[in-house]
């Protein structure tokens, strides 16, 4: 599954920053607003410590882990979706992700010039949200505008529902309410999910702070950002994009030690990773063999037969079973002969749900 987070925030809170330590790349990160003007995508492997265990265990000629697609996008300032800075370019652009990380600068520093002149991480996340909203409000008006006639003077139920969550969305709009904040049926976001509203889409916030607020793993300002989020159920991850930076540089081992030394278990990128994967109701499956050992990445509700298609259509459309051992018991037994010894080895059918760590291989005919 292709997935993508796309990260925003207003010029210099550290985006490119993050960026560069995401995808361990030298992108442009120059001290000015507008340094980065074309999207720039970067993939970043989810770290899995179980693909470790199954790689040792079957000794693979390669190991391929679960991947997620990350894009840079250019910095945000008022007036964006009026065509200020870079105006429309980069909206589009937003709406074609499926979460939102946004880049809240929690940190003083006066040689890094703030586009706002001064740090307040609510005002940001309002001039950005507002920027959204005024985004999202065109395409619904437009949308209501269209249809508005025919709600009126049809019995169509597709219609009339459709209009119906549209103005609901107007609504809210108008109220400055972006529509992650909304209740919606189930039914009303199967209407707006053609629409791509930014402002839909799910959050997480990235309170970036100094090294030394790293280690403390809070202060007065990225407390503000915890607060605002939990109001919208969303989650803030703490880091120093700095620091991220400088330990992307390291090989796994010092990186390690550094972390240890910092009183550290995580690296805030490895939090970042995790807590999108959460976000959008993200599990894995793993495929082992000799000549492969390969995660796979399906979302949570997903069916046997469906996860079959993620590795080729021809399993799901010729489906016939899955043999499924979980992790943990292939780990606890030590092997898959003692696994099927133990009676663990399973034959699941077509309305098998699908759970994390599932090791599975999928019987098919077409």
């Amino acid at each position: 599954m292709a997935l993508k987070a796309g990260i925003v925030g207003l010029p210099n809170v550290g985006k490119s920053t993050l960026f560069n330590a995401i995808t361990k790349k030298n992108i442009l990160a120059a001290n000015y607003p507008f340094a980065t003007i074309d999207p720039n995508v970067g993939v970043v492997t989810v770290p899995d410590t179980r693909l470790e265990f199954l790689q040792d265990l079957y000794l693979p000629e390669r190991m391929i882990p679960t991947t997620y697609e990350f894009t840079d996008i250019a910095g945000l300032v008022k007036g964006a979706s009026k065509g200020e800075g870079l105006g429309n370019k980069f909206l589009s652009h937003i709406r074609e992700t499926d979460a939102i990380v946004e880049v809240v600068r929690c940190f003083d520093n006066s040689d890094v010039i703030h586009v706002e002149g001064s740090t307040d991480p609510i005002r940001d996340i309002e001039i950005i949200d507002l920027e959204l909203i005024f985004s999202d409000m065109e395409i619904a008006e437009a949308r209501l505008n269209k249809i508005a006639k025919k709600a009126e003077t049809t019995k169509e139920k597709d219609v009339v529902n459709e209009y119906n969550a549209i103005k609901k969305c107007v609504d809210s709009l108008n109220n400055n309410i972006p529509l992650r904040r909304v209740d919606f049926t189930e039914e009303e976001l199967l209407i707006l999910k053609n629409f791509n509203f930014i402002t839909l889409k799910p959050i997480i916030y990235v309170a970036n702070v100094s090294e030394d607020d790293v280690v403390v793993g809070h202060n007065e300002y990225s407390d503000k950002v915890k607060e605002y989020a939990e109001k919208e159920n969303s989650q803030t991850v703490i880091m120093s994009c700095q620091m991220e930076s400088e330990l992307a540089e390291l090989n796994d081992d010092d990186k390690k030690v550094f972390l240890q030394d910092m009183g550290i278990t995580n690296s805030g990128l490895d939090k970042l990773i995790y807590a999108t994967y959460e976000l959008l109701g993200l599990k894995t499956f793993f495929t082992v063999g000799k000549d492969e050992v390969r995660a796979w990445t399906f979302k949570n509700g997903m069916k046997a037969p469906e996860c079959a298609g993620i590795i080729h259509t021809d399993f799901q459309r010729g489906f016939i079973k899955a043999e499924v051992t979980s992790f943990e018991d292939l780990r606890n037994l030590g092997s898959e002969t003692k696994v099927k010894e133990a009676g663990k080895l399973r034959l699941e059918g077509k309305d098998y749900l699908m759970q994390d760590g599932d090791i599975v291989l999928f019987r098919f005919n077409v």
